[in-house]
């Protein structure tokens, strides 16, 4: 069992489910919001180790999220999770930041590898 916390950020409630699922059958915490508002508070009060978001999301995107965590000095690394076309928008992640971007659905032997890599968790961790 780990103590990293993940916040998992998505409007769609089949993928919260299934993605907080697969993290907590490998020992994370999960914590999860909604919408941008949502998103940029729950980091703030929960300090997760990790922020897996989604681009399209109520109250503003995903980029705007991660554009107000950087004016509070909220750190945490993202993993971007995104239906939207993969090409402008994985740049655009990439470049605000993000340590991967993953168009939906995603792959989950390459996702957990990417959340362990973000998190600086060896293979034998």
């Amino acid at each position: 069992m780990t103590d990293k916390k993940i916040l998992l950020v998505d409007d769609d409630t089949d993928l919260l489910r299934g993605m907080a699922f697969t993290l907590r059958a490998s020992g994370y915490q999960v914590v999860n919001a909604q919408d941008a508002i949502t998103a940029v508070s729950t980091a703030r009060d929960t300090h997760p180790d990790l922020i897996v978001l989604d681009i399209g999301l109520p109250g503003g995107d995903g980029f705007m999220v991660m554009e107000r965590l950087k004016d509070l000095m909220i750190l945490t690394p993202v993993i971007v999770v995104s239906a939207k076309e993969s090409g402008p928008n994985r740049k655009r992640a990439l470049e605000a930041g993000a340590q991967a971007f993953f168009q939906k659905p995603v792959d989950r032997v390459q996702f957990m590898f990417a959340v362990r890599r973000a998190l600086n968790i060896t293979p034998d961790e």
